[in-house]
């Protein structure tokens, strides 16, 4: 059995884009930050997103059964920190940024660098989390600029030559 501090240590060591997924419907808004995120396939698009299921928000996306994934630039650290912090109410959250509905009606991140829109396809639970694969119905894309990853428990700031290229 491989010890769980040593597991999440290498997995540090993994990169990842930092998104903030959101949702929006009957049970209401919720949203929280992530790097589970990746394509599944691009026949039909899908991609997959994992959340913690003792989260508060899980609720809210499994109910409304849509989301968002918002593709954080360099620029939105702190976007992403707001989005992690459980003493900020979802209404606060949301407050801080402009977003607008697309297709599924989830709010979608009025500069992310990417939106993703997707109806939640299948719902998976493997251990402490939910693996929900994602059917993207809508793809908002705004102005290349460097991007944000998360990597050994720090923010970077990846894509600088987009810039000198543009």
């Amino acid at each position: 059995m491989i010890d769980t501090n040593e597991f999440r240590n290498g997995m540090a060591m993994l990169s990842g884009a930092v998104n903030v997924i959101t949702t929006g419907g009957q049970e209401g808004l919720a949203g929280f930050t992530a790097t589970a995120v990746c394509s599944v396939t691009d026949q039909p698009p899908t991609l997959l997103v994992c959340m913690n299921r003792s989260s508060y928000a899980h609720r809210f996306f499994t109910a409304n059964g849509v989301l968002c994934v918002n593709l954080l630039g360099a620029d939105q650290q702190g976007l992403s920190g707001l989005f992690a912090d459980r003493n900020v109410s979802m209404e606060e959250r949301f407050q801080r940024s402009a977003w607008q509905a697309l297709e599924t009606g989830s709010p979608a991140l009025d500069d992310a660098l990417v939106n993703f829109d997707c109806r939640i396809a299948q719902i998976h639970d493997v251990g402490s989390h939910s693996i929900f694969y994602c059917e993207v119905v809508q793809v908002r894309r705004s102005d290349p600029r460097p991007g944000l990853v998360y990597f050994n428990r720090n923010y970077h700031r990846v894509g600088e030559e987009m810039r000198a290229a543009g």
